[in-house]
């Protein structure tokens, strides 16, 4: 018998694998965390399957999310980027992951890592939601909203409420699988 899985995901083998092994599993490691919080801002206004897709490249591209590499990014890695097919190649969000990099170490020295600071915003556990159908998961919340303007306020790019709250999707700090999907005890 097939195993349920959340609607969104069905239909393209790179989401349901995506969806099965990753989405909405707690991620507390910073390297990983920093990783999508990178391809969460690069979805801004595109669609995460887009992303996906140039996940590896991504990957490949910034020396494997090397925080301390990519923070000390200079113009010529810059341009080198902006050239790069298998990326987004938007000057914002380019000059976006070296900035925020920067800014993710400075959080990592204020609270001894960025798990530490973004998990205390759930008290360090996941918040279990009760969707029947993915349709019904909010773009945003309150939540959402202060992550928001806190990482604004200290000067992050890209991170609107709507992107932070797909964050905490995809690293499980909100589990937002549909309750008679399989993955959605497990994790």
């Amino acid at each position: 018998m097939e195993k349920h899985k959340c609607g969104w995901c069905l239909g393209d083998d790179l989401y349901e694998s995506y969806h099965d092994k990753e989405w909405g599993k707690p991620v507390y490691d910073d390297q990983t965390l920093f990783e999508f919080l990178i391809l969460e801002t690069m979805q801004a206004g595109l669609s995460w399957i887009t992303i996906l897709k140039k996940r590896d490249n991504y990957f490949d591209a910034l020396d494997q999310f090397d925080i301390e590499k990519i923070a000390a990014y200079d113009q010529a890695k810059q341009d080198e980027l902006l050239q790069n097919a298998g990326i987004i190649r938007n000057k914002l969000k380019v000059k976006s992951i070296i900035n925020n990099a920067q800014l993710f170490i400075e959080i990592q020295k204020e609270y001894g890592s960025f798990s530490k600071y973004i998990w205390a915003y759930v008290d360090g556990k996941p918040i279990k939601n009760t969707v029947q159908n993915y349709r019904e998961s909010p773009a945003n919340t309150p939540l959402s909203d202060q992550i928001s303007k806190d990482l604004k306020k200290r000067g992050f790019k890209f991170v609107g409420s709507t992107i932070m709250y797909a964050f905490m999707q995809a690293t499980g700090m909100v589990n937002d699988h549909e309750v008679n999907c399989f993955r959605y005890d497990e994790v």
